[in-house]
């Protein structure tokens, strides 16, 4: 459905979709420079005085080597019993690997070399290749299986430290990843790709499936399968891998996109049907923007149009179904509307740059005042200004949860750092900010 506020950016898009990149880095009416200006340093100021400080501070375990497993809400150190991960250490790898790229600190260098060393040796599976989901201390696999999701991490943060630092050896590993994946999980008779694999990558002989909520194919695998083949179709422009990211960006458009309601199917069988009616407002605007820049990497002009009109399309279902009055982001919904509103750190930082992208995409300052209060409560409401970083997750009316249930129904002590906690959607989100706002014309690229 046609939105007012698709209407009112419809030239704009005509005006951007002729080019194959997206979106199109159109300066911002002067109105409107005032804002993006602020926004942008406001991003910078959170992302270097704030987010990244805790890292270095707080994370690396200078004990056994990586990372600490859990650090709680009131800063203590909780490692026993549980185990390192893989996915903490990929996400940190591209943070840091990415602010080195953009600021050259050598402090954001010297934690990106540690996370490298932290996934090549505690993690990396010497006998069947690919990346254990975790380990103890000592590197011995507590899991072993091959979740596809943690996977395409390991590729998102290894590609991501080879572009900030050119180190080969990143990029070899990356690569040697993509190539398990497509020769065990990519499915040859439907397209896309499996879940959860065995640790000798054979389908059907994990016990893991439900990691990600059981089923054999989720949305939350494949667009970050997307994320991950993005990056390494930058630095590796493999023909291979480049008609697998054409293939996962029309599956996305095509089979996880539902056409009627443009959320996302949550969960599918091998064949697509989709399992259930739940709604993830935070993948939601996350993927409306992935899906575009994806295209643009591709350089393909016709999927880049398809990809920004579904950006738009999402990013207007979100606004009226899944935003709070305070413009926070509901956990999850469903048909009938939120089912859970609670608000997540990583939905906010989504939503703060799925709605700058349809702004730029559009030109409506609708979706520039969408992506301002997304930020507005990111800044008043989840920044811990007591111990650093951003609180996990708040209830409705603002307040900090300490603790939580699970799919399972177990309570767990809510966490500042753990394989989930991380600080990449919240980092790349603030450097999302400044580079979009910048493109705009709010000011000066990030200086080394």
């Amino acid at each position: 459905m046609t939105t007012p506020r698709t209407l009112l950016g419809g030239l704009a898009l005509v005006a951007c979709t002729c080019a194959a990149a997206a979106p199109a880095a159109t300066p911002a009416p002067a109105g409107a420079q005032a804002q993006l200006t602020r926004l942008a340093s406001d991003a910078e100021a959170e992302l270097r005085g704030d987010i990244l400080p805790f890292w270095l501070k707080h994370a690396r375990d200078t004990e056994h080597g990586g990372f600490h497993s859990f650090i709680g809400e009131d800063m203590s150190v909780r490692d026993d019993p549980v185990p390192h991960g893989a996915l903490l250490t990929s996400r940190i790898l591209w943070t840091f690997s990415a602010a080195y790229r953009l600021y050259r600190d050598p402090a954001y260098l010297e934690m990106a070399r540690w996370a490298f060393k932290d996934l090549a040796g505690r993690f990396t599976d010497p006998q069947y290749g690919g990346l254990y989901w975790s380990a103890r201390a000592d590197g011995t696999p507590v899991d072993a299986h091959k979740q596809v999701y943690g996977q395409v991490f390991g590729i998102y943060g290894l590609s991501e430290y080879y572009r900030a630092t050119g180190d080969r050896a990143a990029l070899d590993q990356a690569i040697a990843i993509y190539q398990l994946i497509e020769k065990y999980a990519h499915d040859p008779v439907n397209g896309g790709y499996y879940d959860s694999l065995a640790r000798d990558w054979k389908k059907g002989d994990s016990d893991k499936a439900e990691l990600l909520g059981g089923a054999p194919k989720s949305q939350n695998s494949h667009i970050h399968i997307l994320e991950g083949f993005t990056n390494l179709l930058r630095v590796w422009p493999d023909e291979g891998l480049r008609s697998r990211e054409r293939e996962l960006v029309l599956l996305v458009m095509t089979r996880i996109i539902d056409p009627r309601t443009h959320h996302l199917v949550l969960f599918m069988k091998d064949d697509w049907t989709p399992i259930g009616d739940d709604v993830s407002y935070g993948h939601d605007i996350e993927l409306s923007w992935l899906l575009v820049e994806a295209t643009r990497v591709l350089g393909e002009p016709a999927l880049s149009e398809r990809a920004r009109r579904l950006a738009l399309q999402i990013a207007d279902v979100t606004q009226a179904q899944g935003v709070d009055a305070d413009g926070g982001v509901y956990t999850e919904g469903g048909p009938k509307g939120p089912t859970n509103t609670d608000k997540e750190w990583w939905e906010q930082a989504e939503a703060a740059v799925g709605f700058l992208n349809a702004y730029q995409i559009s030109g409506s300052p609708a979706y520039l005042a969408d992506s301002l209060r997304s930020w507005s409560f990111i800044q008043d409401r989840l920044v811990d200004r007591k111990n650093g970083d951003w609180h996990n997750m708040l209830r409705r009316d603002g307040t900090p949860i300490l603790e939580y249930k699970g799919r399972d129904g177990r309570t767990f002590p809510s966490a500042k750092l753990s394989v989930w906690k991380c600080p990449y959607h919240n980092s790349r989100s603030c450097m999302e900010l400044i580079e979009r706002s910048r493109e705009m014309g709010a000011g000066a690229p990030a200086a080394p």
